[in-house]
């Protein structure tokens, strides 16, 4: 049995996928010349498919991607192949889940709009012109303090896409006290935290109800700008909305006039359909957009994760058992 390996890996991951994959032939292509040469007859690759390498493997029977997302790795060639393929789902759903919280707790607590007061050296609540006004009015009574800092556990979360990612981050919304919902394809509950996961025919039910809104889901040809103006004007204008899932889900464009015309009250953006956000763009300069540059994923944890799933998917492909994380290439996911 030949695996091949491209591009190349450095010696100390080579010879721990030498030990995982006994009995196989390693071959680490160093270029694409390489590659080509070995694909033939080589019956298992990690790494990056082309069309071109599909071509001259006839005997491929199992392909590792190395990312999670598949927007840029198949293509008809590969969809149409008979070949297993496994990509790297679920190494991050706890990392995401802590990113979108920390989203939750910004908004809702107003800890965006204090980091640009401490800088002015500002001591002043939002909603009021003294901190001591919301202990002036009386117990039992709200202030305007009181309405703009808000508990999670007072909110309702709605999550599109209850996948690996999408269930953690409902998981973790319900420990927190929040009432969660969830709209997936497939998923129909997530333990301890949706009893009934909705279909997306529900989508509209889902975004009308709730105080944030997050977008988990994969970027497929179905996924692709589920969300324009229609949609967001299903949101409270209360609500937030959340993308960690792929840019390409909002239309960017529909969203900023969203924003401009309080359809909805802020947005938080991993994200974005357009990469990096160019600086003249004025989501730049909304006090009600967080924007991080598509570091939701990015975790000491994941490399070890990354390693830990390519050798025992190589152990697995090996022995004639089914390797983790197989995807249904018509689906994209």
């Amino acid at each position: 049995m030949r695996i091949v390996l491209f591009p190349a890996v450095d010696e100390a991951r080579l010879k721990l996928i030498a030990q995982a994959a006994a009995g196989a032939e390693i071959v680490n292509a160093v270029d694409r010349a390489a590659a080509l040469r070995a694909l033939p007859t080589a019956e298992g690759l990690f790494g990056k498919l082309t069309p071109e390498l599909l071509a001259v493997a006839p005997r491929l029977r199992w392909v590792q991607a190395p990312t999670a997302s598949l927007e840029h790795y198949l293509f008809p060639e590969l969809i149409a192949h008979p070949c297993l393929l496994s990509n790297m789902r679920g190494l991050f759903s706890d990392v995401v889940a802590d990113h979108v919280l920390g989203f939750l707790l910004t908004f809702v607590r107003n800890l965006h709009l204090y980091r640009d007061r401490q800088r002015a050296a500002r001591w002043e609540p939002i909603g009021g012109e003294a901190a001591r006004t919301s202990f002036a009015v009386g117990p039992g009574i709200e202030s305007e303090i009181d309405r703009r800092h808000r508990s999670l556990s007072e909110c309702t979360l709605g999550v599109v896409g209850v996948g690996a990612i999408g269930s953690e981050i409902a998981r973790r919304a319900a420990a927190l006290g929040m009432t969660v919902r969830g709209v997936d394809p497939l998923a129909r509950s997530v333990p301890g935290a949706i009893a009934e996961v909705w279909p997306l025919a529900r989508l509209n039910e889902l975004l009308s109800g709730s105080d944030f809104v997050v977008i988990a889901a994969p970027h497929t040809p179905q996924t692709e700008r589920m969300f324009r103006r229609p949609q967001l004007e299903q949101m409270r204008s209360t609500a937030y909305l959340v993308n960690v899932g792929r840019g390409i889900l909002v239309d960017l464009a529909d969203l900023t006039a969203c924003l401009d015309a309080g359809i909805i009250a802020g947005a938080a953006l991993d994200v974005l359909e357009t990469e990096p956000l160019p600086p003249e763009h004025p989501l730049w300069r909304r006090e009600n957009v967080l924007i991080t540059p598509h570091v939701a994923a990015a975790s000491t944890l994941v490399p070890r994760r990354h390693l830990a799933t390519l050798l025992e998917n190589l152990r697995r492909f090996t022995r004639g058992e089914t390797p983790l994380n197989l995807v249904d290439k018509q689906r994209w996911f």
